[in-house]
């Protein structure tokens, strides 16, 4: 990641609100949003959860720097779970904070979609 790219995800959480740096390792999209993840928000990490024309798209969205989520953020997810299964691919997330875990525990969508400890668990195969 560059310089600017980590100052602007540092300004964006300081100011409530969302950007999503985009990297992929492996064959695999990996999303990193930074800031607070609700309804004023949510359509960045939707367009950024596009999915692609590709066979068997595969994302990890690195939730570590999301400091806080919503309903909104629920439902992009949730939403973006099901297209990428439906286009014989998957979702996982990776290393969500304590505050962002326990609102994915409460919905259940631990359930649902794989949430790893980490990045690199993400990533195994």
């Amino acid at each position: 990641m560059a310089e600017g790219e980590v100052a602007n995800n540092r300004q964006a959480e300081e100011q409530g609100q969302l950007s999503v740096a985009a990297t992929a390792t492996g064959g695999v999209r990996v999303l990193t949003p930074a800031g607070e993840i609700d309804h004023h928000t949510g359509d960045t990490l939707r367009r950024a959860l596009d999915v692609p024309r590709t066979p068997h798209p595969r994302f990890v969205v690195d939730l570590h720097r999301v400091t806080f989520m919503d309903s909104s953020g629920i439902n992009v997810l949730i939403a973006a779970h099901h297209a990428l299964t439906r286009a014989g691919g998957w979702l996982r997330l990776a290393a969500p904070t304590e505050a962002v875990m326990r609102t994915l525990q409460i919905v259940g969508v631990d359930a649902v979609i794989d949430c790893c400890a980490t990045l690199r668990q993400a990533l195994a195969d």
